[in-house]
């Protein structure tokens, strides 16, 4: 009766645990096995003191999910990873796909990217504090610090996601047109709306390790939105995001699971001056990245 009355209890929150911990993870199959480990150490625990079972559920999962951080780290796992969902694969475990991508679109994949850059203990804070409301003094009990020290993870953490414009609010409002003006141009394959966009003397630079000096270069609004259209039609796999790069409105873009490209605009008088494509994993982890909201 008391196992009934558990499993019932569990089955109540499962789709918590599965938010705070896909948050946590970014990963969909990772969130899953961390809520399956919750549901073991639930099984062999003796909850009977235990007033606030959904409470205790929330700090069991968020330490198996720091826990799994921290092991990421130390097996050595690429930071700049980030597990983004396909929800056409089907579970033969039963689970939704339907509802596995709805999870996956209520976070977006910028702000999963940017909480990839985050260490562990500055994402748990920011999670549980920004996103589920959960007090500091509850947060610094999990991380092992003061609820002060936590807070200031939460900070910590709040600074990255948020970012820290370079440019006024007014200037960023205009980058932004422009570089959805860009973006919008080069998915409808609208070549005539893209050197529109471009400043005649356009110079669009793509880093490449093995060529010398490191760079590639093209010049001129209709060179560089050749390529540009070019570029898209090879890399329709690639999801695209505008984002906050170094403090600018700049695209981040994910392959295969992993932010496999940056790009940063130069803009004046409302025409793109300069594009710097950024590939290497060195100078990614350089890159300050942030969501940007609507």
């Amino acid at each position: 009766m008391e196992q009934k009355w558990l499993t019932e209890r569990f089955e109540e929150n499962r789709s918590h645990l599965q938010a705070v911990a896909y948050r946590m993870l970014g990963s969909l199959n990772e969130a899953d096995d961390a809520v399956q480990e919750v549901w073991l150490r639930l099984s062999r625990s003796d909850t009977s003191s235990v007033k606030n079972l959904g409470g205790w559920l929330t700090t069991v999962v968020s330490r198996v999910c720091l826990d799994m951080l921290r092991s990421r780290i130390s097996r050595g796992e690429d930071q700049l990873d980030t597990h983004t969902p396909n929800p056409n694969v089907s579970h033969a475990d039963g689970s939704n796909p339907e509802q596995e991508a709805l999870l996956a679109e209520s976070v977006g994949l910028a702000l999963l990217v940017v909480l990839e850059t985050l260490a562990p203990a500055e994402r748990l804070a920011f999670v549980l504090h920004d996103m589920f409301d959960l007090p500091f003094d509850e947060i610094a009990k999990i991380v092992g610090k003061s609820p002060a020290s936590a807070r200031q993870l939460a900070s910590r953490a709040r600074r990255r996601v948020q970012g820290v414009p370079t440019a006024s609010r007014a200037d960023l409002a205009r980058q932004r047109e422009v570089v959805e003006a860009f973006l919008a141009a080069t998915r409808a394959g609208d070549f005539a709306a893209l050197v529109e966009v471009l400043d005649p003397n356009v110079v669009r630079r793509v880093d490449v390790a093995t060529l010398p000096g490191g760079t590639r270069e093209l010049r001129g609004a209709q060179v560089v939105a050749k390529g540009a259209l070019a570029g898209a039609q090879r890399a329709r796999s690639i999801q695209v995001a505008l984002a906050l790069v170094n403090g600018n409105v700049g695209i981040m873009a994910t392959s295969q699971r992993r932010l496999s490209m940056a790009v940063t605009f130069t803009i004046r008088r409302g025409k793109i001056v300069e594009i710097d494509i950024i590939r290497s994993p060195a100078r990614l982890r350089r890159l300050n990245l942030a969501v940007l909201g609507d």
